[in-house]
């Protein structure tokens, strides 16, 4: 699947050391997508929303002893989905990458999951076959974005009722400035709005109730119209930023952190406690220049806020068992 005209350019691919790969299940709009770093990278993450789906979250604050991971897996499925890092696990094993234990290498691969349950048959999932052949289909290509991996089934804008959401999608995009390249790749299925931060346009969300004009949920909300029933953990916005620098785990982590401010630019309403908001940071120690942590930053935030918006431009619209949500680009 290619990617059509983006308004932004480049790729997460675009930082030296990280690979992609998506598997997308042809049985309904599901998939998942995996960022390699064969030579492992340092780690770092931030999470945000109060619904998260995740795993090896823990091995990555500051203070505990792992260090470098050698993929992180974004999947839809839900919990299910994390099923689909043991594939990964599986294809690192079988390349011989991992944490060197004396007698085995253990390939350290964290993740995280949207829910997309609602988008066909939601007995269907990613699963270890799944992870493993994302891995499989990994190059340092830039990746599909839109309707594929992890964001073949994620919608935006549920606040009004999955009914008149829309689709969302997966996008990518990469900056680079003082000897430093950042790219980031993010899965959106928040159940905010999503605009674009440097026309204020809204690009996707809650429609009106005959679903031909976005609604502004936002402006809804401050209306004091309350929003449908929607569950806990049935939307997300997960997502990876790489970047060729040197840094300690405490810079990674804190780069995850700043990149949620793109996030913030381009998704409202946006951490909430229906979304499960998670970030990793990987930084593969490529570049041989000090680490600046202001430009670092600079560079995370904006690359994160243009992968959503390359998300939402990539995306296509979607029918399935007689639900509709249109993309950006149809309305």
């Amino acid at each position: 699947m290619a990617s059509p005209s983006l308004p932004h350019a480049g790729a997460i691919t675009d930082v030296d050391g990280i690979e992609v790969g998506h598997d997308s299940d042809p049985r309904r709009p599901t998939g998942c997508t995996v960022v390699l770093t064969r030579a492992g990278a340092v780690g770092g993450v931030d999470v945000r929303g109060a619904a998260p789906g995740t795993r090896e979250t823990d091995l990555l604050q500051p203070g505990n002893l792992v260090t470098h991971v050698h993929a992180v897996l974004l999947a839809g499925g839900s919990a299910w989905g994390l099923d689909a890092a043991s594939g990964v696990m599986r294809w690192l094993e079988e390349n011989n990458i991992g944490l060197d234990t004396g007698s085995v290498r253990v390939p350290i691969v964290p993740g995280a999951v949207v829910f997309d349950l609602g988008v066909g048959d939601g007995r269907i999932r990613p699963d270890a076959a799944s992870g493993h052949r994302a891995c499989v289909h990994a190059s340092r290509s830039a990746p599909a974005q839109g309707n594929v991996g992890a964001g073949s089934g994620a919608l935006v804008g549920k606040l009004l009722g999955v009914e008149r959401a829309m689709k969302g999608g997966i996008g990518s995009a990469s900056l680079s400035a003082g000897g430093h390249t950042v790219g980031a790749l993010v899965v959106c299925n928040a159940v905010g709005d999503v605009l674009d931060p440097t026309s204020g346009r809204l690009l996707a969300g809650a429609r009106t109730a005959d679903g031909r004009k976005l609604q502004n949920t936002r402006e809804a909300l401050l209306a004091g119209h309350l929003p449908r029933h929607v569950l806990a953990g049935s939307n997300t916005t997960i997502g990876v930023i790489a970047t060729d620098a040197r840094l300690s785990k405490a810079q990674a982590q804190r780069l995850a952190q700043v990149s949620h401010d793109g996030l913030a630019r381009t998704i409202n309403p946006v951490h909430t406690q229906l979304d499960g908001d998670t970030l990793f940071a990987l930084a593969t120690g490529t570049s041989e220049r000090a680490a600046n942590m202001l430009l670092l930053a600079t560079l995370a935030a904006e690359v994160t806020a243009r992968a959503v918006v390359n998300a939402m431009y990539a995306a296509r619209g979607l029918s399935v068992g007689g639900q509709s949500w249109p993309a950006s680009l149809d309305l």
